[in-house]
């Protein structure tokens, strides 16, 4: 038997020892050094947790001795192992040992050390280039997008200046509107009192007491009417009672003459006639006679039927006979309050408003005792227009304070967190609407659209304030689906030069995700950590 037949069948360990570092990344180097034993018996070495000491020859031995496999680094003995692939020419990476001298080039050893010299090439020449190339393109892209991200921040700065004065601004606003809402509150507390006055003065006239008359006449006759009701249904149903059971064979004519009275007056048939036509015809009996029309005759005379009567009542009854006075007192008075030149108070300065109306109180009163002035007045007029000044000024008050607030909200978010970010890029971005045509077919003029959710939470498995955090964007509560959920969506932003849609997919029913790029994510490529090959 030949020598060299023997050799090649052996395994490949026994061809070469491998290097005790084969396989260890750059930062264990250090730790894969052998100790003198304290027997002096041979060199040792410790695993890497501490947890057992083996013989430095049974490192990379292809025989797993350490818990923590870290006793070979180079070989696929240990399945929780890690292998390191120095990749020259690239950039370094690991894979799991168990794809160690698997007969398979893995692509994240590019010079395939993972396997036994000789079955890999070494592609990171190519593949190095390939990257740099890329990763140019992107710093370049990087730089780009970052300059673009600068002015968002310079715009968010900007942002918090106007907003900060705006906030003095809406603050001295309000400071002025709220002394003016003093100040007309008075005014028309004056001028209610002065209308208060005068109404209990109307009150007295002939007119408003006969008002209250007639008020208190038909609230008694609706009472009646409601009795006298009841009464006839409780008569109706005692006559119905000896209708149907009086014996006719019996001669009582008081009876006989009760029950025809009924029946005439309620328009039934005589009960005689009932009574046979069951036997005869069924449909002919319950045909009923015509009652008396009374109701006609009083709608033609103007009044109203008992239908119209318990309709009409109760809104007569409703009425405000306080605003009908001072609509009547309106319409009375209409003829002399066109002859009114002017309203003097829009000429006033405000603070002379309350004494004029003051002086002009006195003044009437003096008038009517002397009898040179009736004592009609347009106070109630003067009155509501107070009431409408000061309710005016109160809502521009109320839509005042509402502005701050929103100021106040929109200055904190500028440089939120969860907001628009730690130095604000975001703002720029805030009502922005971007489109992208995914060549489906869009509805006609006139189509409906529906909405995808509103946005709720960037990215929840980040870290807020990391650039990590701001590449996705949850939008949730959107229109229904025909017999499905409400309609969600999430946005995944990258780096770009631009804010661009790219693709939009539908992973889950009714559940939308889209990807895009923005500038507002490219960091300064000097902050960024660069790998050295």
């Amino acid at each position: 038997m030949y020598p060299w037949l023997l050799l090649a069948v052996l395994p490949l360990p026994a061809l070469s020892v491998l290097d005790k570092t084969h396989g260890v990344p750059p930062s264990l180097v250090t730790k894969y050094v052998p100790a003198n034993s304290a027997s002096g018996t041979g060199q040792t070495w410790t695993c890497l947790d501490g947890s057992k000491q083996i013989s430095w020859n049974a490192v990379n031995d292809d025989y797993c001795d350490c818990p923590d496999g870290t006793d070979e680094p180079g070989t696929s003995a240990c399945p929780n192992g890690v292998f390191f692939c120095k990749n020259s020419g690239h950039v370094g990476s690991t894979i799991p040992s168990s794809r160690v001298n698997d007969g398979l080039c893995e692509p994240e050893c590019c010079d395939g050390s993972d396997e036994a010299p000789g079955v890999c090439p070494d592609r990171c020449k190519d593949v190095g280039e390939e990257y740099r190339k890329k990763v140019e393109a992107d710093r370049k892209l990087r730089k780009t997008g970052s300059k673009i991200r600068a002015s968002y921040i310079a715009f968010a700065h900007k942002e918090r200046k106007r907003l900060e004065g705006a906030l003095v601004d809406l603050e001295q606003e309000i400071a002025t509107r709220e002394k003016e809402v003093e100040k007309l509150r008075d005014i028309a507390k004056r001028a209610e009192s002065l209308s208060a006055k005068e109404l209990e003065h109307k009150k007295q006239s002939p007119l408003y007491q006969s008002l209250l008359t007639h008020y208190t006449a038909l609230k008694s006759l609706q009472n009646e009417y409601k009795k006298h009701l009841e009464r006839e249904k409780a008569l109706g149903e005692i006559l119905d009672a000896l209708r149907t059971g009086y014996n006719p064979n019996y001669q009582d004519m008081a009876v006989l003459e009760a029950v025809r009275g009924w029946e005439t007056l309620a328009g039934l048939p005589h009960i005689n006639n009932v009574r046979k036509g069951e036997d005869e015809d069924p449909a002919a009996a319950d045909t009923p006679q015509s009652p008396k029309e009374d109701g006609k005759e009083d709608e033609e005379d103007g009044l109203w039927n008992a239908e119209r009567t318990e309709k009409e009542l109760n809104k007569l009854l409703n009425i405000d006979h306080v605003t009908l006075l001072l609509e009547h007192e309106k319409v009375v008075g209409e003829p002399s309050s066109q002859s009114i030149p002017l309203d003097v108070t829009a000429y006033l300065p405000d603070s002379f408003i309350p004494h004029y109306l003051a002086f002009r109180e006195n003044l009437l009163s003096w008038l009517e005792l002397l009898g040179i002035k009736a004592g009609s007045s347009d106070t109630s007029s003067e009155a509501n227009r107070a009431r409408q000044a000061l309710s005016d000024a109160e809502h521009s008050l109320k839509l005042t304070r509402d502005e701050l607030q929103t100021a106040r909200e929109d200055l904190s978010d500028i440089f939120n967190l969860e907001g628009f970010g730690t130095e604000g890029e975001w703002k720029k971005l805030d009502g922005l609407c971007l489109e992208k045509d995914i060549g489906e077919q869009k509805p006609n003029k006139g189509g409906s659209s529906f909405s995808l959710g509103k946005f709720t939470s960037w990215n929840k498995l980040a870290e807020p304030g990391t650039p990590e955090y701001y590449t996705r964007q949850r939008y949730i509560q959107g229109a229904k689906c025909w017999n499905g959920p409400q309609r969600s969506l999430e946005l995944v932003l990258t780096c770009g030069t631009e804010n661009v849609l790219l693709t939009v997919s539908e992973p889950e029913k009714c559940e939308y995700q889209i990807t895009g790029t923005t500038p507002a994510l490219c960091l300064p490529v000097e902050e960024e950590k660069r790998d050295e090959l």
